[in-house]
């Protein structure tokens, strides 16, 4: 007890010079006679208080003293030391003292502390409040305080109530509990009450919760709102938090139920519900009604990608991204070949046009096909997912394969001047860096085909300092690997070997596999040149691969994810997949050589493919069979023989008709259709001469030593007028101009703050990312709710910021901002 007596003494004089002690029950009189306290004197007060004052203002002004009266305090007009001990401390033994004294605060929190003595046994709890505790508290901060420990939060409310709500989710209730026990729950009610108007006869957590997802669903819906804009301040930030969302989540899916909200959603016009996403059934209501709307096309693409780009920001996206963009991309794959004329005068002008237009559909419904998979809901998307698979096959691939058909047919030779010929690539493209002395790496990509690289294109471009320029080539006939390798090979002379593996010779020479690609590089000229497989190079330490660039002028990289994925018939419909894999692939082999020392790049395919994504109609083969003298290879797009019979459905080509040597003969099946194969897959396939098959991209990458990434402007139109007059504040911000590779999208944060740098509305967090050419379409609309603070920065002015990040850190720094006159009447109250 001594011991404890003078830790809580010593604390007083930290603060004190004169501590008075009243020991009211006469219990510790030896407990005082026994102290020992260092520099400080111990005064017994026996009726001698007017020597003793006299003694500690006049004589000893400096000197700590310990006045001790044995008893309690006399009445104010006894005490001739009253004015001293109003000044000064005093020490009090009882159990509500001691706890005061611990936490260093005043008898003025007595009441505070005895009304809430179950919080304070704890040492953990006591702890926790005295790190908290500041020396201006008021009564009620300290009991925001006591509850945020009560909650495991930071002393706020919304920090509290994101806490308890959590506990709520997991079906725990520990924190409420210890809340009631130590009798704040009163407080914490009140200041609900204050904070976010929630009031109950019966309050609880549970209660709030219902009362929060229904008030502010209300409010985007013109329903009855209970509480105030606080409340929906909170909501974002609670769903919008790491730590919370999956408590979010839960209660969100408790309250849907409770509220009947997939009733209530039944009978709303999705375009009402783009702002909200409080619900998860609010993005299944609008994704359930894009898919209609897509599928019976009463709505325009560029609404369709408006509204899937407003979803982006939304709670739920994350979860239906895929579908969100499979109906995105149908939209744009619908309109696309409607505008499409899918007509032409020649071989050339069908590889033109493919190049510069066509090729988009191949794009539009790879994606499409992909984000279907990757959604994981073909039955939701079964009708849509129909249609696109019909227009496909038939509007787009049967139809413009038929058409392209008719030239090759009527060509005598495989060529289309002025688009250069595979075979040419190594003069054509790679010739020139050596003449100049720099060096060069080729990638060939199997089967990327030249919608596949114009993605490539965009991504490249989109990193800073990367140039990229893409151009078509076609492809050597047949399109299969071994022959377009072979033409991307230094070496004039290609013959296709008179057996049956396919191998193709190169001046004399096989080209199949690395070692016979390497030693015809090697023979090529005086340059040096080697070849590797990508996962080869990749697996490379740094030293490794600056002496591999150090040492050679010319370096070919295979890469083959999407041939080997499409080629087996277990995984041709991971094709998609593949694709996507390959292109954050090569992107990284790309800065891997980059960071190597290497600034050239010329990424190329040895051919292209077509893909169905879904079963091959009985119709999409070719019911001939194959005759000949000798057939030495086939495979479901092309045959190679010798003496091979015009057979009606195929079409034969001599070796010199395809700039090949030798006397091995080629038939491909017209237009689109497949020759019977068994054991292999029949969606992916190439060989043939289809537009997708035999336009082969060569994309060529340089690294500069400039940087050439800006992001795109943003600007905050000011509207009506420079007054806030309500609870809300609705701002229209403009994107300067359209997204390009180089013109990347920011990403800001909005919110309306004080002089003092006090946040006062909701925050948003958004994404400037618009391509579109039309001004009026690169406007974004953001309404701010504002909070209670706001009412005491009323009649002075406040600041809308737009803030970015630091780069690679979590600090923010101002980008623009415009200042408003806080202009609130006491109506405004009611606006909520």
């Amino acid at each position: 007890m001594e011991n404890r007596i003078a830790i809580a003494l010593a604390k007083l004089f930290d603060r004190h010079r004169i501590v008075f002690w009243y020991d009211a029950k006469k219990e510790l009189r030896d407990d005082f006679e026994a102290l020992s306290l260092p520099g400080i004197e111990k005064i017994a007060l026996v009726n001698n208080e007017y020597g003793i004052k006299y003694k500690i203002l006049r004589e000893q002004p400096e000197k700590k003293f310990l006045l001790y009266r044995e008893g309690p305090p006399p009445a104010d007009l006894d005490n001739w030391l009253l004015d001293v001990q109003l000044a000064h401390g005093e020490f009090r033994t009882d159990q509500v003292a001691i706890w005061l004294s611990e936490l260093a605060l005043g008898l003025a929190f007595t009441e505070v502390v005895q009304a809430h003595a179950e919080f304070f046994p704890a040492m953990k709890r006591k702890d926790a409040l005295k790190k908290l505790l500041k020396s201006d508290d008021t009564a009620g901060q300290i009991r925001l305080k006591m509850l945020a420990v009560c909650a495991g939060s930071e002393p706020r409310m919304d920090a509290v109530l994101e806490n308890l709500l959590q506990e709520l989710a997991e079906g725990r209730e520990e924190r409420i509990k210890l809340v009631g026990r130590c009798s704040l729950d009163a407080f914490l009610w009140e200041q609900m009450a204050r904070c976010y108007g929630y009031r109950s006869d019966t309050p609880g957590v549970r209660d709030f919760a219902i009362e929060l997802f229904k008030s502010c669903y209300a409010l985007g819906t013109d329903g009855q709102v209970r509480l105030t804009g606080d409340a929906l301040v909170f909501l974002k930030r609670w769903k919008d938090s790491r730590q919370f969302e999956g408590g979010f989540e839960t209660l969100s899916q408790e309250c849907a139920e409770v509220l009947g909200i997939e009733k209530d959603l039944a009978k709303r016009d999705f375009r009402e519900l783009m702002e909200l996403d409080y619900f998860r059934l609010i993005d299944q209501k609008i994704i359930s009604d894009l898919v209609k709307a897509v599928a019976s096309r009463t709505v325009g693409s560029s609404d369709i990608s408006i509204w899937v780009r407003q979803r982006r920001q939304g709670h739920w996206y994350r979860e239906y991204r895929h579908l969100y963009e499979a109906i995105d991309h149908a939209a744009r794959f619908t309109q696309t070949l409607g505008e499409a004329r899918l007509t032409m005068d020649s071989l050339t002008e069908g590889i033109q046009r493919y190049s510069r237009f066509w090729y988009q559909l191949d794009q539009l419904y790879r994606k499409f096909c992909f984000h279907i998979r990757m959604s994981g809901q073909a039955s939701l998307m079964g009708t849509l997912t129909e249609q696109i698979e019909n227009l496909y096959t038939n509007n787009f691939l049967l139809k413009l394969g038929d058409r392209f058909q008719t030239f090759v047919d009527a060509a005598t030779k495989w060529e289309a001047l002025p688009v250069r010929k595979q075979s040419q690539f190594f003069s054509t493209y790679v010739q020139p860096f050596l003449r100049k002395g720099n060096k060069v790496c080729v990638i060939i990509s199997d089967a990327m085909r030249y919608e596949i690289a114009d993605e490539l294109l965009g991504l490249i471009r989109q990193e800073d300092r990367y140039h990229a320029e893409l151009e078509p080539v076609l492809s050597m006939l047949p399109s299969y690997t071994q022959l377009g390798m072979a033409a991307l090979l230094p070496g004039k002379v290609l013959t296709i070997s008179g057996n049956e593996t396919g191998t193709v010779m190169v001046d004399g020479q096989s080209s199949r596999g690395l070692a016979n690609r390497i030693k015809i590089l090697g023979q090529a000229g005086k340059f040096r040149a080697t070849a590797c497989k990508t996962n080869e190079l990749m697996e490379m330490k740094g030293d490794e691969c600056r002496a591999l660039v150090r040492d050679h002028d010319v370096l070919y990289v295979y890469h083959n994810r999407i041939d080997a994925t499409g080629d087996k018939r277990e995984s041709e419909e991971r094709i998609f997949e593949a694709v996507e894999e390959t292109l954050q692939e090569l992107i990284r082999l790309v800065k891997k050589l980059n960071n190597a020392n290497l600034y050239n790049f010329i990424v190329t395919a040895d051919h292209g493919f077509i893909y169905q994504n879904r079963a091959i109609d009985e119709s999409d083969f070719s019911g001939v069979d194959v005759q000949g003298d000798q057939i030495l290879f086939r495979d479901r797009r092309f045959v190679l023989g010798k003496g091979l019979a015009q057979v009606f459905g195929l079409h034969k080509f001599t070796p010199d008709q395809l700039g090949l040597a030798g006397d091995v003969e080629v038939q491909i099946p017209k237009s689109i259709n497949r020759l019977r194969l068994k054991g292999s897959g029949s969606r992916f396939v190439h060989g043939g001469a289809s537009l997708q098959e035999v336009v082969i991209p060569i994309l060529k990458i340089n690294k500069k030593r400039q940087s050439d990434i800006t992001c795109v402007d943003v600007d905050i139109l000011r509207g009506a007028g420079s007054m806030i007059t309500s609870g809300q504040l609705a701002v229209t911000l403009y994107q300067a101009g359209p997204v390009t590779d180089k013109i990347q999208p920011r990403v800001l944060r909005a919110g309306i703050y004080t002089e003092a740098g006090d946040l006062i509305s909701d925050s948003h967090d958004l994404t400037f990312d618009l391509d579109l050419d039309n001004p009026r379409e690169r406007e974004i609309q953001v309404r701010f709710v504002l909070t209670r603070k706001a009412d005491e920065a009323n009649g002075r002015e406040v600041i809308l910021k737009l803030e970015e990040k630091h780069a690679g850190t979590s600090h923010y720094k101002e980008y623009k901002s415009l200042r408003y006159q806080m202009r609130r009447s006491f109506t405004s109250d009611f606006d909520f």
